[in-house]
């Protein structure tokens, strides 16, 4: 068997080979990397009009039942007792040494049942986790077959409210049911406002064509996506974050409540604990390259006497800035905005400033 055939393909697949996609290996998945728009335009519509993405690689977990939420707080960092109904949160699972297994949305829909979306990559490694930790938990675990749709960008609320959804009240990180076996968040992974909706299978593609209808909307894909997330500062699981990482070295502490930052119930407290009481040996950083070279994920960052300094994770071209960005990890010492390092490209140096994240204003938050 081929790697092509070998990969798993979206329910949407023969949609997307008529809207003219071309395709490339991510995750195991067949995934349309562009359109005919071209990437510099998708990722340009997206930041000036709609975008619409199918990330239906992703996995939808529900968990319900009477300890559906003592198995959230055993998992994740996350303060179950005040999450409230409908509240999304960025989160991880994490390991006995605080590594990062993945990043995941949690959002709330009862007091009984929480809707987990993970990582395509990472997928059945969470799942497998999720079950093992619930052995003693009285809850029930679904992994939902369901096509998975993100449409982001300025114009997003109005086609939403268009579409049929009222979304006027729907908070940034809020989500719920609009209709029977359908789920919907306002959120996304572009930096821009947008929403992250699920469907079953048999109501996705009509409901994909009234959207790629509207004159505001346009198809994009997995390249123009990673654009648009390196941007926005976002981390790429795989890249950026793995089990070696810790979300205080990612510089992720904000998703940490202060409550739990000295301990709590959740799988690798203790190691975290003592990751924020000493501080982390590296951060993670904004890196802008002088010139127009993009600097991709692997090279080796370095300081003015050639010792190691750190390592670019992420790393291309940024559109909406025009511009050079990358992420990536440094010594502690040397996180500070404005430090100069090298970067080694196939041994050609380039220097890199520390900088700053994200590189755009983010407009997710909005709305």
């Amino acid at each position: 068997m081929t790697e092509s055939e070998s990969l798993k393909q979206l329910p949407l697949q023969a949609l997307h080979e008529r809207a003219g996609a071309k395709f490339a290996p991510f995750a195991g998945w067949s995934m349309p990397v562009s359109y005919p728009l071209g990437v510099l335009k998708e990722h340009l519509h997206t930041r000036e009009h709609a975008g619409l993405f199918d990330i239906s690689h992703m996995r939808l977990i529900e968990v319900a039942g009477p300890d559906a939420a003592d198995l959230v707080a055993r998992l994740c960092p996350v303060e179950v007792a005040s999450q409230s109904l409908g509240a999304c949160k960025y989160t991880f699972l994490l390991n006995d040494n605080a590594g990062i297994i993945d990043d995941l949305i949690v959002t709330r829909l009862a007091d009984d049942r929480f809707m987990i979306v993970a990582n395509a990559g990472r997928a059945e490694t969470d799942e497998a986790w999720i079950r093992t930790v619930a052995a003693e938990h009285d809850v029930s675990i679904e992994a939902l077959d369901r096509v998975f749709l993100a449409l982001q960008g300025p114009y997003a609320a109005a086609v939403m409210a268009e579409t049929g959804f009222d979304v006027s009240d729907m908070r940034f990180m809020s989500g719920g049911e609009p209709r029977p076996g359908w789920f919907m968040t306002r959120s996304g992974y572009t930096g821009e406002d947008g929403f992250e909706i699920a469907m079953p299978l048999d109501r996705a593609e009509t409901f994909a064509e009234t959207l790629a209808a509207d004159e505001r909307v346009s198809w994009i894909g997995l390249a123009a996506r990673d654009s648009l997330r390196l941007e926005a500062g976002l981390c790429l699981y795989g890249n950026d974050l793995d089990e070696t990482t810790d979300p205080v070295s990612a510089g992720l502490t904000w998703a940490i409540p202060k409550t739990l930052r000295a301990g709590g119930s959740y799988v690798g407290a203790s190691r975290l604990a003592e990751i924020f009481a000493s501080g982390p040996d590296e951060k993670r950083v904004g890196l802008q390259a002088e010139g127009r070279q993009p600097v991709r994920a692997g090279a080796p960052l370095t300081v003015s006497d050639g010792k190691p300094a750190g390592r670019v994770t992420s790393g291309g071209f940024g559109p909406s800035v025009e511009h050079p960005v990358a992420m990536g990890y440094v010594r502690a010492d040397l996180a500070q905005t404005g430090t100069v390092l090298s970067a080694d490209v196939r041994g050609r140096p380039i220097a890199m400033h520390v900088t700053k994240l994200p590189f755009i204003t983010k407009r997710s938050q909005k709305g």
